[in-house]
């Protein structure tokens, strides 16, 4: 499927559900767009920053690797769940997560019509991601997959085994590439 235009929906879903209220005049008061490609483990999110491109200082973007061969439904569902992130700090200006604004405007949206559900958490697929990094225990040769390095970790069952359970210098992991061969 083809990734639709993000802002008209976004005008369809604000006067919808959010009675015209993230809209000023013509003029969103977030930018909403789709990924650049990197966002591949959620599907959107609001973030609300000085670092964002425009002068509305706040965003939704959607994420396109995830949305992009799922249905419509998923789309609108995802969009209308960053604009209640939206609405709740721009509208209410409120500092608040999945909290009780949160939850009861998502209950009217889903008991005020049937296309689609907004939900907290979405069951959508997401590509699994390889580990970067593999770490091996300098003392027992055992390896571990991990995605960023941890400074400061050790190998548990040696600590547990030569430490008596304690932390310790000697049981430091060692980290490689992952796609490095032993």
């Amino acid at each position: 499927m083809t990734l639709m235009p993000l802002l008209p929906l976004f005008h369809c879903l604000n006067r919808q559900h959010f009675d015209g209220d993230l809209v000023r005049g013509t003029r969103p008061l977030v930018s909403v767009r789709w990924s650049d490609g990197r966002l591949r483990k959620t599907a959107g999110f609001y973030r609300r920053s000085s670092h964002v491109v425009g002068k509305q200082g706040s965003e939704i973007v959607l994420s396109k690797p995830v949305l992009e061969h799922l249905p419509q439904a998923a789309i609108e569902s995802t969009l209308c769940h960053e604009m209640i992130h939206a609405w709740i700090d721009l509208v209410l200006k409120l500092s608040e997560g999945h909290g009780p604004n949160f939850f009861s405007r998502m209950d009217t949206i889903n008991s005020s019509q049937d296309k689609f559900q907004v939900s907290v958490r979405h069951n959508f697929p997401v590509p699994p991601s390889s580990p970067k990094w593999r770490a091996i225990c300098p003392s027992c040769g055992r390896t571990f997959p991990y995605k960023r390095r941890v400074r400061g970790a050790a190998c548990r069952q040696c600590c547990n085994t030569h430490h008596g359970g304690f932390w310790h210098a000697s049981c430091l992991l060692d980290y490689e590439p992952a796609s490095m061969e032993a």
